[in-house]
C-alpha cells in the first residue's frame, strides 16, 4: 500500500505543531492510541526537525510527515529526517522538484484554478485544499473537482467531527487535515481521534 493510500484509509491528517521536543512522544502516541498513526508535523517552530526525527525514529510504523514546508531547505531537511509526506500551504515548484527526486508524496496547498493547473503541470494530483473553511469548504471542492476529475484534495482548516462526515462522502477527499484532533492531554486526544475514525468508517 502506498503512503497516499495508507493516507485515504486512515481519512484524517492530524496538523502537529510542537513547541518542546518532549511533548513529541506522548503526542504521536495519543494519535497511534486513537487509530490515526499518521501526523503531519509543522515547521513552524524552531524544533520541528527535531520532533521529526524522533517521531520517525520512536513511531516506525506511523506515517510521519512535515507540514508547513514553504522553501526547498526545508523540504530537504524533512527528508533527511526520514519523513514519508510533505505538505505546504501553497505551492513550491522547488519544494516540487525537491520531493520529486526523493520520491516523497509531496501535497502542495491550492485554492484556485490557476494553482490547480499549475500543481497538475508539476505532476502533482493530490492537493491540500487550504485554507478549507475560508474558501468555500466543501462546495468549493465539488466544483473545483468537477473541472478536474484527475485531482484529489486534503481540505485543512475549518475542518472538525461536526462536518467531517460530509467532507470524508465526497470522492473527491482523499483525507481532511486538521489541529481538531489534537488537544493538549493526550487523553482528549484519544478519545477526538476515536471519534473520527467512527465517522471516516461510517460506524
Amino acid at each position: 500500500m502506498s503512503v497516499l493510500e495508507k493516507v485515504k484509509e486512515i481519512g484524517i491528517v492530524p496538523v502537529v505543531v510542537l513547541n518542546k521536543v518532549e511533548d513529541t512522544i506522548p503526542t504521536v502516541q495519543a494519535l497511534v492510541d486513537g487509530d490515526v498513526p499518521i501526523a503531519e508535523i509543522c515547521f513552524r517552530t524552531e524544533c520541528a526537525a527535531e520532533c521529526i526525527k524522533l517521531a520517525v525514529k520512536e513511531f516506525p510504523n506511523a506515517l510521519i510527515g512535515a507540514g508547513t514546508v514553504i522553501n526547498e531547505a526545508q523540504a530537504k531537511e524533512a527528508i533527511a529526517c526520514g519523513v514519508k509526506f510533505i505538505v505546504s500551504p501553497g505551492l513550491s515548484k522547488s519544494v516540487a522538484a525537491v520531493c520529486k527526486e526523493a520520491n516523497v508524496p509531496y501535497l502542495p496547498g491550492v485554492v484556485t484554478p490557476t494553482e490547480i493547473m499549475e500543481a497538475i503541470d508539476l505532476g502533482l494530483t493530490t492537493l491540500k485544499f487550504f485554507p478549507a473553511g475560508v474558501f468555500g469548504g466543501l462546495k468549493a471542492i465539488k466544483a473545483l473537482g468537477a473541472a478536474f476529475p484527475q485531482c484529489k484534495f486534503m481540505p485543512t482548516g475549518g475542518v472538525s467531527n461536526e462536518n467531517l462526515k460530509e467532507f470524508i462522502a465526497s470522492d473527491k477527499i482523499i483525507a481532511c487535515g486538521g489541529s481538531w484532533v489534537v488537544k493538549k492531554d493526550p487523553k482528549e486526544t484519544v478519545q477526538v481521534c476515536l471519534e473520527a475514525r467512527k465517522i471516516v468508517k461510517g460506524e
